[in-house]
């Protein structure tokens, strides 16, 4: 997958996955085509579980894919795949009726809806980690539910260890769980930095998981006030954690473009800018050239075009 740009950058970003990864026009063919040989077969084809979790993703934000899952569930009852392909689905369905709005400002009846899709779609996970006890899709997604569901700490990160009794650096999961484990679902911003930290110090290196601390940078970020957040960010020591994580996965040598990368360089580029560390923010921004995802720029303004735009400006100028 291409993870270079080129020396000229066009006006706007380009948010479409399948623009940075051409190989996701193959699965979004098969659901539309309604052809779930293919879509298995697509599957099958990735050897990573960070890949199958990102691309399960990628299948529930179909639009109207909901009548083809629940076809292959029925005509497929002893696979997994059907059924995490189903839950994930009714799970995105469920969050855009909750939206991602603070809870305060989600209705009563916004909940109600939004619980019973999850519901929905943790009667078809509770099946699969049953049968499959070292099924990652299964347990990755059950991290989701337990979340939206309010199951509480302990029962997510027992969820969690069950994963990683089996798939100890998977980055989906652990930015999951890292949601949980900030203040905003009942955490602590201890708890937040230190999984985050303990992710990065033990994954192999090139891998993505020390993209971590810069998502938990930015959540904290989010927290504070701009003023305080700017300043926290701005911290030398801060700048230094960020650029360490950043050599140690999407710098790094050994590190192999996957599904994430536009992900990835993203919060490190968006972190690093947010700091005023544009000339550390600058490969990030070149490594990227046109490509970006939604979030974390959605956290920047309203209008994540706007921001990346602005940032990159800043940083290519510097760097």
């Amino acid at each position: 997958m291409p993870n270079s740009a080129s020396p000229l950058f066009s006006a706007r970003p380009r948010f479409d996955a399948h623009l940075a990864m051409p190989v996701l026009d193959t699965l979004r063919t098969a659901v539309a085509e309604r052809d779930w040989p293919a879509v298995a077969r697509f599957f099958a084809g990735l050897t990573h579980e960070d890949e199958r979790a990102y691309a399960c993703s990628y299948v529930a934000g179909l639009d109207g894919c909901e009548a083809f899952l629940e076809q292959a569930v029925a005509d497929h009852p002893g696979d997994p795949l059907p059924r995490c392909l189903l839950a994930d689905r009714r799970v995105r369905i469920g969050w855009g009726i909750r939206s991602d709005a603070r809870a305060q400002h989600v209705s009563r009846e916004q909940f109600d809806q939004f619980h019973a899709w999850l519901r929905r779609a943790e009667g078809l996970l509770i099946e699969v980690c049953a049968e499959y006890p070292d099924y990652a899709l299964g347990w990755y997604l059950r991290l989701i539910t337990a979340r939206g569901l309010e199951l509480g700490q302990s029962e997510t990160r027992r969820r969690y260890d069950r994963l990683a009794e089996h798939h100890p650096h998977h980055y989906p999961a652990q930015t999951q769980l890292l949601q949980l484990l900030c203040p905003k679902w009942g955490g602590s911003w201890e708890a937040a930095f230190g999984f985050a930290k303990e992710c990065a110090a033990a994954s192999p290196a090139g891998g993505h998981n020390a993209t971590l601390v810069a998502e938990a940078y930015l959540e904290q970020w989010l927290d504070l006030s701009p003023r305080e957040g700017g300043r926290r960010l701005a911290e030398p020591a801060v700048r230094d954690e960020l650029t360490a994580a950043a050599a140690h996965s999407v710098l790094h040598p050994h590190y192999r473009p996957g599904f994430h990368w536009v992900s990835a360089h993203g919060h490190f580029a968006a972190a690093l800018s947010l700091g005023r560390h544009y000339a550390e923010a600058a490969p990030h921004f070149r490594a990227l050239g046109d490509n970006a995802t939604r979030h974390p720029w959605d956290y920047l303004d309203d209008d994540p075009a706007a921001a990346f735009l602005r940032h990159r400006k800043h940083a290519l100028a510097k760097g």
